[in-house]
């Protein structure tokens, strides 16, 4: 069984992210699981969307100290959900931080920088993904979702091939945007792979 976590703000895709996911362990035969758990999406509130991949799986909610993979839309909703990776889990995050309506309002700093390196000092596999530089390559900011599912992919923590997650977007992504999300799969494939060396 294979569970992964995605953490981020409304708007940023881990809902279509956790379904390109469920739908590519489907399309091999595997079970899949999902849930989200959204809170004021639309005003850029959490987002928390649980993936459960396997046979034997009743509930679609991943347990706290059971998710093999968290991946981190934003630095803040990662370490957020921390406690429901497994000591040996990986986590995949986006290095850009986006400041919570919160900290607008009461005029506070946030960089993400405090978030990342929380992240560096407890987690053992961490995964830091450029997403703005990213998305720039691929002229969209829309796909740092499918960028951060590359990671995932080439840090071989999914157990899915970038081939059976590219034949996943060619059914489910709009022919328009199809080759962007292409682009951003591989280069996130290649992030990861780059730090692994």
């Amino acid at each position: 069984m294979r569970n992964i976590l995605l953490a981020g703000v409304g708007g940023q895709g881990t809902v279509l992210a956790s379904k390109l996911l469920a739908q590519a362990a489907m399309e091999q035969g595997k079970q899949a699981r999902t849930a989200e758990t959204i809170g004021m999406a639309q005003r850029g509130g959490c987002v928390v969307s649980h993936v459960r991949i396997g046979d034997g799986v009743c509930s679609p909610l991943i347990p706290h100290g059971a998710a093999d993979v968290i991946l981190g839309f934003e630095p803040a909703e990662a370490v957020r959900c921390l406690a429901y990776l497994k000591p040996d889990g990986v986590v995949v995050a986006a290095q850009k931080a986006i400041k919570p309506v919160t900290a607008t309002l009461s005029g506070s700093a946030y960089e993400g920088t405090e978030m990342l390196d929380y992240l560096r000092r407890h987690v053992r596999q961490l995964i830091e993904v450029d997403g703005e530089t990213i998305c720039g390559q691929c002229g969209s900011a829309k796909v740092l979702n499918v960028a951060l599912l590359g990671a995932a992919i080439g840090s071989g923590a999914l157990e899915l091939s970038l081939e059976q997650m590219e034949k996943t977007l060619e059914q489910r992504v709009p022919a328009k945007f199809l080759e962007m999300n292409r682009q951003a799969l591989r280069l996130g494939v290649q992030s990861a792979q780059q730090q692994s060396k």
